[in-house]
């Protein structure tokens, strides 16, 4: 059986971790210190009021953020009321995921695609390229479990990165960038096998990806490898 979305959920906060989290009995807050909506968003764990939101709204403008919601699976609810409050909604995201053998069938290439942690200055270059800044790195060093990047090759020249790590045996990818004049090779796919070889010497049963629906080069990488979209989630921004 596949993970489903709410299992999904935690493995992004176990593998693209918060620099911090304050948690109440409504919202759990983060502070993403320049890391992205992902590790910067507000998630909420029931219904509440319109003073709670309020509320909500003044912590983070207390930490410096913009007033940023993850609506999840179920939050139709929320969703409407922040969207009655003037939120509008932000890059929307899929959720792939697949067993760890769907991507580990097929030998891979040698020197292709290598694990290395930590990351080479080349990663680091080729991240930037992509706008993967400092802030999202520092997100990479701060995942708990086990966890690696992997820089691809091809014709002997450096292609595209990736990084990925793991929570409760799922592994999941983040952060996955191709040089422009290196892109048509497959060497997308290959950084996803290597990732899933990787991970099942970790002891992960199942690989994940998260990318926004608007990147559709990701999202059709991820289908032609078999992963299965389980779900997704968007943000809600106010304006302003």
């Amino acid at each position: 059986m596949l993970p489903d979305v709410q299992t999904l959920y935690g493995v992004i906060d176990g593998t693209w971790p918060a620099a911090r989290y304050t948690e109440t009995p409504a919202f759990t807050f983060r502070e993403g210190q320049g890391g992205g909506q992902r590790v910067s968003a507000t998630t909420v764990k029931r219904p509440v009021t319109e003073d709670e939101l309020t509320e909500a709204e003044e912590t983070m403008r207390s930490l410096g953020q913009p007033c940023l919601f993850m609506i999840r699976a179920g939050q139709e609810p929320l969703d409407a009321q922040l969207a009655a409050r003037g939120y509008d909604v932000v890059d929307p995201v899929n959720l792939h995921v697949t067993p760890i053998e769907t991507l580990t069938a097929e030998p891979l290439p040698p020197v292709t695609a290598i694990p290395v942690w930590e990351p080479l200055a080349i990663m680091h270059d080729i991240w930037e390229k992509g706008g993967i800044g400092p802030g999202r790195v520092a997100v990479m060093h701060r995942a708990q479990g086990p966890k690696t990047s992997i820089i691809a090759r091809w014709n002997d020249h450096p292609g595209g990165v990736c990084f990925i790590a793991i929570h409760d045996r799922i592994a999941m990818v983040h952060a996955l960038e191709l040089l422009a004049h290196q892109r048509g090779q497959g060497l997308g796919k290959w950084m996803m096998r290597r990732a899933a070889f990787w991970a099942a010497d970790q002891g992960a049963t199942h690989i994940s990806a998260v990318c926004t629906q608007a990147n559709v080069a990701a999202n059709a990488l991820y289908a032609s490898l078999g992963m299965t979209l389980v779900g997704q989630y968007h943000y809600r921004k106010r304006k302003g």
